[in-house]
């Protein structure tokens, strides 16, 4: 469905052009999410079918984000874009790249199935809590890309808070793999697993994170990186510039 926050050119062909950019970037975001719930399946399951099925899957991500730099390098030299537009077009140009990276993080799950020494399943326990930051983690890139898709603010401010949870549930998957390293040597393959696939879902909230910001940016016309959560609150509740 069109976004009728974007268009309203003399130019109805320009404005399809714009259309187009962000709708291949929500094409490949679902990608990238499909990607990451099958590695979090494959992973919980140990299913190797699925798991080699999520790594060759990120060459069709890859492809969306050559295509969609290419759509938008186009729009950039053909149409000179300006305010609005321009951050369109340059926001889409960054989240392409954090969706890309989303999609790797994901096959780093997968891979880390395929590498998985024999007798080295992690606990039931431990794959409940990964399972659990993963569908946290899912549900963060889902709302980062609709905030994105709205240009609403109030929404991306609304998920960037919510990474707090997400790096509060890395830490104690960390904390937790550490101390079974130290109490028995023979868990210290399963512990590094269970912190690698952790460390992919924490990088996947940091990504979700980029994206939220670009959204700010979309709505508000501001940078919003590296910002407090109250000097992020200002400048959501002002007037769109």
């Amino acid at each position: 469905m069109p976004n009728d926050k974007i268009g309203g050119h003399y130019s109805q062909a320009y404005d399809d052009e714009l259309q187009l950019a962000v709708a291949r970037l929500l094409q490949m975001a679902a990608l990238a999410q499909q990607q990451l719930r099958d590695a979090m399946t494959a992973f919980t399951a140990a299913d190797l079918a699925l798991a080699q099925q999520v790594k060759q899957s990120d060459r069709q991500v890859n492809s969306f984000e050559v295509d969609i730099d290419e759509h938008c390098l186009d729009i950039l030299a053909r149409r000179q874009p300006a305010a609005t537009d321009l951050r369109l077009v340059l926001a889409i140009l960054k989240s392409v790249n954090d969706v890309e990276r989303i999609g790797d993080m994901a096959k780093r799950i997968a891979k880390a199935l395929l590498r998985e020494l024999p007798d080295s399943r992690p606990s039931p326990a431990q794959l409940n809590t990964l399972n659990q930051m993963g569908q946290d983690v899912l549900q963060m890139f889902e709302r980062a890309i609709a905030a994105f898709e709205q240009m609403d603010a109030k929404a991306a401010l609304s998920v960037l808070r919510d990474e707090k949870a997400i790096d509060s549930s890395y830490d104690s998957i960390l904390q937790s793999s550490l101390a079974s390293m130290m109490q028995d040597v023979q868990q210290i393959a399963v512990s590094l697993q269970v912190s690698q696939v952790a460390k992919s879902l924490e990088r996947v909230g940091d990504h979700s994170r980029n994206i939220c910001e670009q959204a700010i940016f979309l709505s508000k016309g501001s940078h919003v990186a590296h910002l407090s959560d109250a000097e992020l609150q200002q400048i959501v509740d002002r007037k769109r510039d």
